[in-house]
C-alpha cells in the first residue's frame, strides 16, 4: 500500500515510517522542510504545509495525520482547525481513500481541556470529509522525544520533594511509543477499521503521582516526597514546570490543563483486530531511559 504520513519527522511519526517499511508498505512523508529530514531508505519526501490553504497531496491510498498544535496562545485552535481543513480537503482533491488520525483519549462529558477539545475537533473536521476517517486515542506516549515524557524525567531527576497540583492523582493509562506504532499500522491493514474510533492504551493505568514515583525510582533510585496541593492553578503550575525543567512555558501549558481530565481506555473494540503485546509503564520507562530491564527473582528450591 501507498502511504503518506503527515507529522514523519515528529516523535511518533519518526517511529511509524520505518514500521512501515518493515512491513512492505511505499511510503511518502510530508514535511515542511525537506532538507532537514533525513528520511529512511526506500521513503519519497515531499514538501507541503498543512497550514498552506494551496496544499496539495501525492496519489496515495492512505494518508496519516499526526500534527497538532503544542503551544500555548489564542489562537492555537484556530491553527489546528485551519490546518485540518486544509489537509481533509487536499485529501478530497487528491482522491485519496482512507485517513488515520492520532487524538487523545478524554471524556468529552467531563469537560476537556483546551488542548482536547481541539484535538477532538480535529477528529470531527477529518471526519466530514469522503475519506474514511480512523481516529485512534491515546493517552501520554511513553518515548524518548516524547515532551510529556520529557516534563515526567526532569521531574523525577531534579526534585526529592515536589510541592504539586492536585492533579497528581488523576488517573492516566500511558502506552509506549512502539505500540502506539504497532496500533496505527494494525489499523492501516484492517480494512474494517475505516470509519472507526478507538481507544488505546498501555497495560497499567495509573495516577499522575504514581507515574512520577516509578519513573524517578528507575531513574535516580529513589522515590519523590509528593505533596499535592489544590491551589495551584493551571498557569502556575506551567510556570513552576518552566522554573524546575527545560521545557518552555507556552508547551508546557497545554500539557499542564489537560492533566486535569481523566485519560483512561473505556472501550476495548479494537481488541478484536489489532493485538499487541502491550509494554508495561516500568519497561516503557526503562526502554525509553536506556535504562536495563528489571530482572526477575528466582525461587531457588532446597
Amino acid at each position: 500500500m501507498r502511504v503518506l504520513v503527515t507529522g514523519a519527522s515528529g516523535f511518533v511519526g519518526s517511529h511509524l515510517v520505518p514500521e512501515l517499511v518493515e512491513r512492505g508498505h511505499d511510503v511518502v512523508a510530508l514535511t515542511r522542510d525537506p532538507a532537514s529530514y533525513v528520511a529512511p531508505a526506500g521513503v519519497d519526501v515531499v514538501e507541503g504545509d498543512v497550514l498552506d490553504p494551496d496544499l496539495s497531496l501525492p496519489d496515495v491510498d492512505a494518508a496519516y495525520y499526526l500534527v497538532h498544535s503544542m503551544e500555548a496562545g489564542e489562537d492555537f485552535e484556530e491553527r489546528d482547525r485551519r490546518a485540518a481543513r486544509n489537509f481533509r480537503e487536499a485529501v478530497d482533491a487528491a482522491g485519496i481513500e482512507r485517513i488515520v488520525y492520532l487524538g487523545g483519549l478524554g471524556n468529552e462529558d467531563e469537560g476537556l481541556s483546551e488542548h482536547l477539545q481541539s484535538r477532538r475537533e480535529v477528529e470531527r473536521l477529518l471526519g466530514d470529509g469522503a475519506a474514511d476517517l480512523t481516529a485512534l486515542r491515546a493517552a501520554i506516549v511513553i518515548g524518548d522525544g516524547s515532551a510529556s515524557f520529557q516534563i515526567i524525567r526532569q521531574l523525577a531527576a531534579r526534585l526529592p520533594v515536589m510541592v504539586t497540583p492536585s492533579w497528581v492523582r488523576t488517573e492516566c493509562q500511558p502506552i509506549y511509543v512502539d505500540d502506539v506504532v504497532t496500533y496505527l499500522v494494525g489499523v492501516l491493514e484492517a480494512p474494517e477499521t475505516a470509519g472507526e474510533t478507538y481507544d488505546i492504551g498501555g497495560p497499567d493505568v495509573l495516577t499522575y503521582q504514581e507515574i512520577l514515583t516509578t519513573t524517578a525510582r528507575i531513574l535516580v533510585g529513589r522515590r519523590p516526597l509528593i505533596v499535592p496541593v489544590p491551589v495551584l492553578s493551571p498557569g502556575l503550575s506551567a510556570r513552576w514546570l518552566g522554573l524546575v525543567t527545560d521545557v518552555d512555558v507556552s508547551v508546557a501549558v497545554p500539557l499542564v490543563d489537560g492533566l486535569r481530565n481523566r485519560v483512561v481506555v473505556t472501550d476495548d473494540r479494537i481488541d478484536e483486530f489489532v493485538q499487541p503485546d502491550l509494554t508495561g509503564f516500568e519497561e516503557s520507562v526503562r526502554l525509553a531511559l536506556g535504562k536495563e530491564p528489571a530482572v526477575e527473582s528466582k525461587a531457588v528450591e532446597a
